[in-house]
């Protein structure tokens, strides 16, 4: 064989590993990618999960908050017929935003906020949340280095082609960013008249 068949050959060589090496390193990224959401969506399961107890525990002690519980019902709803991270995060900022209204309305319920049931229910929301933080970092890196591969050159001559676009963000509101947590510490506002008839049995379970 002459010299330019020996080099075409080379070529040929060099850019099947080139493509194998490239498909390769895609599809581990779009994989950690995967991987990394699944953390967040647990997360997110598990946030709401907690969201019917917490509502009929504040029921109890003010029945007639039905906007308050209304929209946190609908946020929840919301969160679990998300489809992708986008709209995951769209709605985990909506129950976020329900969930401070609702924590606003115990605020006036001195017997609510004692509770042991509302405290552990306010607990392991606050837990949840920071996982969810935690998550939403992780999974944003990857997300990140994903998209900065398919994106970069030779890696985008074959990412479109083989059908690797760019992942979506988990974006937090900024106020959605922080943990809820609400300060029962400081003394209470004065309790509504009718919370001192209201007095439900501390009977809900945590779902486990």
């Amino acid at each position: 064989m002459d010299l330019i068949t020996w080099i075409i050959i080379a070529l040929v060589v060099v850019i099947v590993i080139f493509a194998i090496a490239t498909y390769n390193r895609l599809v581990r990224a779009k994989a950690q990618v995967d991987e990394s959401y699944s953390g967040i969506d647990v997360q997110l399961k598990r946030r709401a999960s907690l969201i019917p107890n917490l509502v009929e525990t504040v029921k109890g002690y003010a029945a007639h908050e039905k906007d308050v519980f209304e929209k946190v019902t609908e946020a929840r709803t919301a969160l679990m017929s998300a489809k992708s991270p986008g709209q995951s995060a769209e709605a985990n900022n909506q129950l976020t935003g329900a969930l401070k209204s609702l924590f606003a309305v115990a605020e006036a319920y001195p017997d609510l906020k004692a509770s042991q049931n509302f405290q552990e229910l306010q607990q392991e929301l606050s837990d949840t949340e920071t996982k969810v933080a935690y998550a939403r970092q992780f999974y944003n890196t990857n997300v990140m280095n994903f998209n900065v591969l398919i994106k970069t050159f030779p890696n985008v001559l074959l990412s479109g082609p083989l059908g690797y676009h760019p992942a979506e963000f988990f974006q937090a509101e900024d106020e959605a960013k922080q943990d809820v947590k609400v300060d029962f510490g400081s003394s209470p506002p004065p309790s509504p008249a009718n919370s001192e008839s209201s007095q439900p049995s501390e009977g809900t379970s945590l779902p486990k």
